[in-house]
């Protein structure tokens, strides 16, 4: 089975920084999209920024000029660097992917969550 494995979540001031990363594992046969989400207490889980069908990016406008994504191909890993963070920037992030399996079939799977908290 796919497992998406997320790291780097953690309680960090205002303004400061974050690296999230996501390793997608198991019996890949292509990843059509990877990106990130969040959901904070109380809200839907919303899109953060992510890689498309085509390798194109999406981002969140609220994440515009803040957070970046990038991907290691072959590592099946994407990572999220996220600058001048803000404490409604509280969420657990979530790493999700469109998968086809190498028994040829599609779903998209979702990481664990990882905790990101920005507080004084």
């Amino acid at each position: 089975q796919v497992q998406l494995v997320e790291s780097g979540g953690d309680l960090v001031q205002p303004g400061g920084s974050l690296r999230l990363s996501c390793a997608a594992s198991g019996s890949i046969f292509k990843i059509n999209a990877m990106g990130w989400y969040r959901q904070a207490p109380g809200k839907q889980r919303e899109l953060v920024a992510a890689f498309t069908s085509g390798s194109s990016t999406n981002y969140a406008d609220f994440v515009k000029g803040r957070f970046t994504i990038s991907r290691d191909n072959a590592r099946n890993t994407v990572y999220l660097q996220m600058n001048s963070l803000k404490p409604e920037d509280t969420a657990v992030y979530y790493c999700n992917a469109d998968i086809w399996t190498a028994w040829h079939t599609r779903s998209a799977y979702w990481g664990q969550g990882t905790q990101v908290t920005v507080s004084s």
